[in-house]
């Protein structure tokens, strides 16, 4: 594939010569042949006289004509063509600009549609949704999904102001990532005044109600969750008030969340004004809403500070895992806050040793998308390896009360800007050279923990206290038979769900472990109510034990939890352990192939090559 360009690898666009500046978008939803149809106007900033041609980035788009908007209302009709399909990333579109174009403001108009396969859009019969009755439509255009939704420059390092009316059936209800300026019968107008990268554009239209979380706080969902959503989500204004502490002043307003449906691929989205969540985080005892603290986070470190490519995907992730956690600490004290950290590197573990084995490359901080799609590059290493560094970097620097004032003043200095990590360094050095800490500065080794592979280098010194009890449970199951637990009142003191799925997590990445048989499983299952429990994080970690202790009676029940949910972070590793047993494999492939259609396309991708089957 190379580098399509010289500032982002994924994309053609070329936003040192020229830069989005607004975009206002006029869309028709047509359920019944699952398109948008409709127009894009972009405000550019040319940055370059006589530039040629713009080059935007689309996927499966019917572009229909292309103009350039003058003042006083006429238009130019541009010639334009789509060249160079990358596949899995998508291709070219070149609007051919009239010579002698200036420097500064240009407006283009473009008419499209788009595909019925999309990349960046789900669609959803009735019979699909909760309440059986309507239709139902969302987008995921993180990475770089957002050029099969319109053609624009899909880069991070680009970001852009945006306006909608979009048109759809009545008794239906259209939420965006941004405001609602406007609502008319079967006609919502939207504005987003907060620059946002492309991938952020998201949009969502069904049989959606709200109820109230705080005072500019909802949840949105399907009537028949709505209540439930809006108890397991109650700390939400609680987390807004303490990451605005943490990170300074919210810029977007509104919070509201919406539980998507099922089918969504990943645990959140960080669209602003309305981030997506899955809907298993409705664990019944708020055990799983950490991840909001998480999108919350975004709202600074992803949303306002940018990552320029998703080469630094880390400055995203990395940062908003490491404000999770800060968040969690505040409100639950710093054992839980470390204990997050320590259950993350559990899984870290597991995703270098499973997901990423043949792909080492992929377990760098800062990774090379010359020739790797980000979909494809898409791990837990960004996440827990860069949250890893940074608590390492607070913990040399003397600490939270020397590290967040830095914190703080990065994101105001970065603010509505995109970066890349040599900016992240830069600007660490410049706060901290002319203070006592910076003779610590030179301990750190930027070269072994940005480009060295595998776990991180140094774990910082975490308190183990409440880990130390599912490490201990973790090696008494291992290492015991089932004779010997059953006598064994360890096994049957009081744990935490977040203990419950530490220990279980533990328990996967022994080597080996003594009679791994249904008989053990069993106890297990009995022992910790394991059959009745509505948490998706602990279920998913017992199927994957049955599936390590081969019991073939139960590929039904983990074909079904595989099929219950399209969340990449479960379907996956489900998917690519049954591929790895002889026995199970065709029955797994025979239920992909059923099922792959109502999976977003990301999903069906990885899903696809863990298989084997592309």
């Amino acid at each position: 594939m190379g580098r399509l360009s010289k500032v982002d690898p994924s994309s053609f666009s070329e936003p040192e010569r020229i830069a989005t500046k607004h975009s206002a978008l006029k869309w028709t939803v047509d359920f019944s042949n699952t398109k948008l149809l409709g127009s894009v106007i972009h405000h550019f900033n040319v940055l370059e006289a006589n530039l040629p041609a713009i080059l935007l980035d689309v996927r499966d788009i019917n572009v229909k004509s292309a103009s350039i908007l003058c003042s006083g209302g006429s238009a130019i009709p541009i010639n334009y063509f789509v060249s160079d399909p990358v596949e899995d990333i998508g291709a070219k579109l070149t609007l051919e600009l009239p010579e002698g174009t200036a420097k500064g403001d240009l407006l283009v108009r473009i008419d499209y549609e788009t595909s019925n396969r999309a990349s960046g859009l789900q669609w959803l019969t009735p019979e699909q949704t909760l309440g059986k009755q309507h239709p139902y439509l969302f987008s995921q255009c993180q990475a770089i999904h957002a050029r099969s939704v319109l053609p624009c420059q899909d880069t991070p390092a680009v970001k852009f102001t945006y306006e909608a009316t979009v048109e759809h059936p009545k008794e239906l209800t259209a939420l965006m990532s941004a405001i609602v300026e406007k609502k008319e019968t079967g006609a919502t107008t939207f504005k987003q005044e907060v620059p946002i990268p492309a991938y952020l554009l998201a949009i969502a239209i069904g049989d959606l109600v709200s109820r109230p979380l705080g005072p500019n706080s909802n949840v949105w969902a399907e009537a028949g969750i709505v209540d439930a959503c809006a108890e397991e989500f109650s700390q939400t204004s609680q987390m807004l008030r303490t990451a605005s502490d943490i990170c300074g002043p919210y810029v977007w307003k509104q919070y509201d969340l919406l539980v998507m449906p099922p089918s969504f691929p990943f645990g959140g989205m960080e669209n602003p004004c309305l981030t997506f969540v899955t809907p298993t985080l409705l664990a019944g005892d708020k055990s799983l809403a950490d991840v909001v603290a998480h999108e919350i986070a975004h709202s600074w470190t992803g949303n306002l500070v940018t990552n320029k490519n998703f080469e630094h995907f880390w400055l995203n992730e990395g940062f908003t895992v490491f404000v999770e956690t800060k968040i969690v600490g505040r409100m639950q004290g710093n054992k839980e806050r470390d204990f997050h950290m320590l259950r993350n590197l559990t899984d870290l573990q597991e995703c270098i040793r499973t997901q990423l084995a043949n792909s080492p490359e992929l377990t760098k901080l800062v990774v090379d998308l010359s020739n790797c799609g980000p979909d494809d590059a898409f791990s837990s290493v960004p996440y827990i390896k860069g949250s890893t560094f940074l608590r390492y970097i607070e913990d040399l620097l003397g600490g939270p009360e020397v590290f967040e004032p830095f914190l703080r003043s990065y994101l105001q200095k970065f603010a509505y800007k995109s970066v890349i990590t040599d900016d992240f360094k830069g600007a660490l050095y410049d706060y901290f050279i002319k203070t006592d800490k910076k003779d610590k500065l030179t301990e750190i080794d930027w070269d072994l923990w940005l480009y060295q592979e595998g776990l991180p280098p140094i774990i910082p010194n975490f308190d183990e206290t409440l880990a130390d009890i599912s490490k201990q449970l973790a090696k008494l199951w291992s290492t015991k038979s089932t004779a010997d637990l059953r006598g064994d009142t360890d096994i049957s003191k009081p744990i935490s769900s977040h203990q419950l799925i530490d220990f279980l997590g533990r328990l996967i990445e022994c080597q080996d472990i003594v009679e791994l048989n249904e008989e053990k499983i069993e106890l297990l299952e009995s022992t910790y109510n394991l059959k009745s429990t509505k948490n998706a994080e602990v279920r998913f970690r017992v199927m994957r034990l049955v599936i390590r202790a081969r019991l073939l009676k139960r590929i039904d029940e983990i074909i079904a939890f595989a099929n219950s949910n399209f969340r990449m972070k479960f379907c996956r590793p489900i998917y690519r352990d049954l591929g790895q047993w002889p026995e199970a494999k065709p029955i797994a492939v025979e239920s992909f192939q059923r099922v792959k259609d109502q999976m977003m396309a990301v999903c069906a991708h990885t899903i696809e090559k863990d298989l084997g089957l592309k």
